[in-house]
């Protein structure tokens, strides 16, 4: 039986979390460097005057920073590092993949709208157009079903670890678990969250976007907008999945409080992953088949700093076994 303990980052590992970091780094120059040296010194007006056009551009790195911290975002990450973390798999870029694979739908829609495809602007803008109901749709049930099996895979490995086989959740759910092996396999879980673009973040800098390719700027300095939110989002998803990672696969050296700890950081994940998961299919059912019943409450509950939550949560209770696990008059068990 595989045990968190038992993961260790690898010589192979290597070469792909330096490249992760210097993709990220390179958005972040690319971004912040067309703006300040090119854009500013240019005196295109992203934002109408020079001090303007910087907040734009602040505007969207915070937008992207903000949407690495939503709800899905960081019940997706945290379950899915946990589970290849538990079988002693590379998992400190799942996040990096994930929001590649998120940030390609914003940064598509972007390149859309900057290149005058009006059609996509006033779709977007319209509630009741087939793109954003469709995308309403399909985005939610995608988040909302992989978040309820990854939770099942982590509930089933539990079992296991206490001396269960894991039972047949894990042997229904073996094929579509092997989908998601690796790190990589997130770019796909991404690019499927990204198509429900019904977060105010995304809205939001698809709104400056727009705002900008209506004033005649040059597309090569509107771009500089969602490679902006893309670099927000790739670093703090990034960075949260590798501290999560760490959390994963720390151990506090008594085995007793390793248990506590594993059941405890994998319950709220768990927990955390199929509240969101329910919210976000209980809100489909009633705005797309009117159904009543308990679920319009259910699709009413606020999820949306949920994430931030979770976060802190998760490392509060890491940062209270790590104090546990070190009083000098501790006794081992």
């Amino acid at each position: 039986m595989t045990s968190l303990a038992d993961t260790r980052p690898g010589m192979r590992m290597m070469p792909s979390t330096i490249g992760v970091v210097a993709f990220i780094a390179l958005l972040h120059v690319l971004g912040w460097g067309v703006l300040l040296f090119a854009v500013i010194p240019a005196g295109i007006p992203l934002g109408g005057s020079t001090l303007a056009t910087l907040g734009v551009g602040l505007t969207a790195y915070v937008l992207g920073v903000r949407h690495a911290f939503d709800a899905d975002h960081i019940a997706a990450i945290d379950n899915t590092t946990r589970r290849l973390a538990e079988r002693g798999k590379p998992a400190t870029t799942v996040g990096f993949w994930f929001s590649l694979g998120h940030s390609t739908i914003v940064v598509v829609l972007c390149v859309l709208l900057t290149f005058g495809i009006t059609a996509v602007g006033s779709s977007l803008a319209d509630d009741s157009s087939t793109l954003r109901v469709w995308t309403g749709v399909i985005g939610p049930v995608v988040s909302g079903v992989f978040l309820l099996i990854i939770a099942a895979i982590n509930i089933a490995s539990l079992r296991r670890r206490r001396g269960s086989t894991g039972g047949p959740v894990l042997r229904l759910l073996g094929p579509i678990e092997k989908a998601v092996d690796r790190p990589s396999r997130m770019y796909v879980v991404g690019l499927l969250f990204g198509l429900g673009f019904d977060t105010a973040t995304e809205i939001g800098l698809l709104a400056l976007a727009g705002a900008a390719t209506l004033t005649a700027i040059p597309w090569w300095a509107t771009l500089t907008l969602p490679i902006l939110f893309a670099a927000g989002m790739s670093a703090f998803d990034t960075g949260q999945g590798a501290v999560m990672r760490r959390a994963y696969t720390w151990q506090p050296g008594r085995r007793r409080l390793g248990e506590t700890y594993v059941i405890a950081m994998t319950g709220l994940s768990v927990v955390a992953a199929v509240l969101i998961a329910t919210v976000q299919l209980a809100d489909v059912l009633v705005a797309n088949l009117g159904l009543g019943g308990p679920l319009p409450w259910v699709a009413s509950i606020g999820i949306d700093d949920l994430g931030l939550v979770l976060t802190a949560v998760l490392l509060a209770t890491w940062a209270a076994v790590l104090l546990i696990a070190r009083r000098p008059h501790a006794v081992a068990t």
